[in-house]
């Protein structure tokens, strides 16, 4: 019920859902850990200056450009809750290939800033970076595919 309580939101919000994306994760981080992402990423890395400068012109930058996937990651979704219960083929097919070239591009966003990290403040504390970022994402991503029901599920449930 919970998920059909979500896709009926997402599917009278629209656009409006996903342009709130962002805020979606941020209140998903603090639910989570009870802090906004900049402290969480702050309190993690526990840099000193000039580390701490030259990382947070690097984070700024990397901040702009996630937020920006995070928004086609939510159209995406939104996109799927206006279609799965008249889900074609090739409308499957091509959210199919939109996620994975959404994933992809966070992959190809960390590795970037992972080298440019490294290059500002060494090889561990980019390792760091980039393990927390891939561990908030995951959980984000968690949390957002848990309210989601997956293809065929609603059929299945009017079946009981």
């Amino acid at each position: 019920m919970k998920k059909l309580f979500v896709v009926a939101a997402i599917l009278i919000a629209g656009t409006s859902f996903a342009q709130s994306g962002v805020k979606e994760d941020i209140a998903v981080i603090q639910s989570l850990y009870g802090k906004s992402k900049q402290e969480l990423v702050q309190t993690y890395m526990k840099l000193q200056e000039p580390q701490s400068s030259a990382f947070a012109t690097i984070y700024e930058d990397y901040e702009i450009k996630r937020k920006e996937l995070g928004k086609q990651r939510m159209l995406l979704i939104a996109d799927y809750a206006n279609s799965f219960t008249t889900l074609t083929d090739e409308k499957a097919d091509q959210l199919a290939k939109d996620v994975l070239k959404n994933n992809m591009a966070f992959e190809k966003l960390y590795s970037k800033y992972y080298g440019k990290v490294k290059s500002a403040i060494g090889a561990i504390n980019a390792a760091k970076f980039i393990q927390l970022e891939n561990a908030l994402h995951t959980a984000i991503r968690a949390e957002t595919q848990n309210e989601l029901p997956l293809i065929g599920e609603m059929d299945r449930s009017k079946k009981h």
